[in-house]
């Protein structure tokens, strides 16, 4: 049998520079270092994440061309109607590769666009479409698991130059706090993968000074589903376009997402004045508040299969990203 490879040294050194001498972190704490520490962290590596190719590891809906943008900035363009002019556009979390965000190459009516990537500070004008694109599933989880009747937080060990997954001996305090929602009658086994920080920073970025539109693509369920019907839990890794289960696997060198969940990132930005969130499927949104967009792209694209009509049968059907994909959008007026 294979051993699995040793950990790269710059992360064995930031390991062991955060757990200190218990050797020992949460899973939402390695997690962070796998993503995002200065030196090892996936997401701060100058390598290809996102796009087609086979040296990337995933594609998302930008990686269609500039349809996704279109129809995204029609829909957006309707829901705030004649005042969207008066709105300045921010993309969070928007890939360096990317250029400029989804909307590159893509005519919009705004008052002007930016691009935040990951790690930069928050910064939205007072008036603003705040959009991101699976931001909130690349935000570190909680893990637990149902074992002896009780709910165990997992975190990860180094042990002999190898990471392993292991029981804590108590919740960290950010689970304790969400404690009483935790399902009582889950079976033996059963995972739960916690997406306390995609929650957390919907709420940071809701209580900026901000009103207009905040409108989020990402992969997630409700509560209950993530209580109820997820027993194996959601967290996966990605890696050349290989969707795996080794979370522990090559830290720093393969993403780690799992799914978010919606009821928390919508209760957040309705406590701070975001009026009725709403939750559609990709297909649902793009249909319902850009219909006019794909008229005309349907007309001039008649008669001939496309990389634009591609693009378009793969953001609507249901077997592609049209369900598998959702979208929370909610609108915040300077009354409220």
């Amino acid at each position: 049998m294979t051993a699995p490879p040793s950990p790269a040294p710059e992360f064995l050194a930031a390991f062991r520079r955060e757990a200190g001498p218990a050797g020992v972190l949460s899973f939402a704490r390695f997690m962070a270092l796998a993503l995002y520490d200065p030196a090892a962290g996936y997401y701060a590596g100058a390598r290809r994440r996102i796009g087609r190719d086979p040296d990337a590891d995933f594609f998302t809906a930008t990686s269609l061309g500039p349809v996704f943008g279109e129809l995204v900035v029609a829909a957006a363009a309707a829901l705030l109607g004649p005042a969207a002019a008066a709105h300045a556009w921010v993309e969070l979390g928007a890939e360096p590769a990317e250029g400029g965000g989804v909307l590159a190459g893509v005519a919009h009516p705004f008052a002007a666009a930016a691009t935040l990537g990951l790690g930069q500070a928050l910064a939205v004008p007072p008036r603003a479409v705040v959009f991101s694109n699976e931001l909130f599933d690349a935000q570190p989880f909680h893990r637990l698991v149902r074992t002896g009747g009780a709910w165990r937080e997992t975190g990860v060990a180094l042990r002999a130059g190898a990471l392993d997954e292991v029981l804590l001996p108590e919740l960290t305090p950010e689970v304790r706090a969400v404690a009483a929602r935790l399902p009582a009658d889950a079976p033996e086994g059963y995972r739960l993968d916690l997406p306390l920080a995609a929650a957390e920073l919907a709420g940071r970025i809701a209580a900026l000074p901000w009103t207009g539109l905040f409108l989020a693509f990402d992969y997630g369920k409700s509560w209950a589903g993530l209580a109820a019907d997820t027993p194996a839990g959601t967290a996966r890794a990605y890696s050349h376009h290989h969707q795996g289960g080794d979370l522990l696997a090559r830290p720093g060198a393969q993403d780690l997402t799992c799914h978010v969940c919606w009821d928390w990132i919508a209760a957040e930005l309705a406590a701070r004045g975001f009026r009725a969130p709403a939750l559609e499927s990709q297909e649902a949104f793009l249909v319902h508040h850009a219909a006019p967009a794909l008229s005309r792209l349907a007309a001039a694209e008649a008669g001939r299969f496309s990389a634009r009509k591609q693009g378009v049968m793969q953001l609507l059907h249901p077997a592609q990203m049209g369900q598998k994909f959702q979208v929370l959008w909610a609108l915040r007026s300077a009354a409220a």
